[in-house]
């Protein structure tokens, strides 16, 4: 029987396996507190503790490092109510030894430190994109200014999310080699304006987004590209058929694309997902006979090869946690 390391990067590599790994993971904070632990010990013990007692409890397969406090990229140039994006044409990188950056490390080292077992661990980035957003709008939403700012003069979008993007590949590099992350969970999400086509956000918007990844990459990630459908947001999985990550992970009953559907899609690389994320979904709701006979359906559909059972998205963080364990029994049978 492979250890649970072995297990994993067997998964993520599309290699046969002894059980197919399960993964999920939710916020160890309020929402409210997301954007404000910068610098604020208090946030960042609860986010160190919340790790510490699921992994305590879980022992999960693999881990995805939630990035809880640290969701406000502090850059001093943009801030909330920018009306015209060449107020930021003269925008500069925080540079990688800043201190955002440099607590994110020491986070990560000290969450790895408490580990009982060794496991494979992925910490939690966003697009340079997203972390916009949340500075000029709100924790959901903003997307209609960014089409603004596209319409406005899309070079200089593209240059102030490119900036973001130098920081946050930055972050990402120091994270897995100096804090020995494996790799980053990137989340990105097609932004919900009609106005703003593929075509749009290949040219401003993904150049970005693929320097993170390719710079983990090159650090020797071994990363996850989660396609976000946080609170009803709908995405074009297509557009990220491009990204060098070797595990997908998307909302698949909103986007009505099963797993073995998308794995086509990104070319035979692995897939994460299978069970709906929120309050409404089995996972909290239903009971195990249910959600055990779900499991066993997804593996039946999918393959066991190139599978990592998971959620669209991150899951309640009041979910009774044994519910986790009904679906790895389920997996392992």
């Amino acid at each position: 029987m492979s250890t649970k390391r072995e297990l994993v990067l067997k998964a993520f590599r599309g290699e046969a396996v002894d059980r197919v790994p399960v993964g999920f993971w939710h916020h160890f904070t309020r929402e409210e507190e997301w954007l404000k632990g910068f610098s604020n010990p208090e946030i960042i013990e609860k986010n160190l503790n919340g790790h510490k007692n699921f992994l305590h409890k879980v022992k999960p397969d693999f881990v995805k490092l939630m990035s809880d406090g640290y969701f406000a990229y502090p850059n001093p140039a943009i801030y909330k109510g920018l009306e015209n994006i060449s107020d930021l044409a003269g925008i500069e990188p925080l540079g990688a030894d800043h201190p955002w950056i440099t607590e994110q490390v020491e986070l990560v080292k000290k969450i790895r430190a408490g580990f009982e077992e060794d496991i494979v661990a992925i910490y939690n980035i966003f697009a340079p994109v997203t972390y916009f957003k949340w500075l000029v709008g709100e924790v959901s939403g903003g997307d209609d200014l960014i089409a603004n700012f596209i319409d406005q003069d899309a070079a200089t979008l593209k240059k102030v999310l490119d900036t973001i993007g130098q920081d946050i590949a930055s972050l990402s590099q120091r994270i897995i080699k100096e804090a020995g992350a494996d790799g980053i969970y990137l989340s990105v999400q097609s932004i919900q304006d009609a106005r703003v086509s593929q075509e749009v956000y290949k040219q401003v918007i993904a150049p970005s987004e693929l320097h993170v990844l390719e710079t983990a990459k090159e650090a020797g990630g071994v990363n996850i590209l989660h396609i976000c459908g946080y609170e009803g947001a709908r995405n074009d999985i297509h557009l990220f058929t491009d990204y060098p990550a070797p595990v997908i992970n998307w909302a698949v009953g909103p986007e009505g694309i099963s797993l073995a559907e998308g794995r086509e899609i990104f070319g035979g690389r692995t897939v994460l997902g299978g069970f709906e994320n929120g309050k409404t979904g089995l996972l909290y709701t239903g009971d195990k006979a249910a959600i055990q006979a779900e499991t066993k359906r997804i593996i039946a559909e999918t393959g066991t090869t190139g599978l990592v059972i998971g959620a669209d998205c991150t899951i309640p963080s009041d979910i009774d946690e044994e519910r986790i364990e009904w679906v790895r029994e389920a997996a392992a049978e």
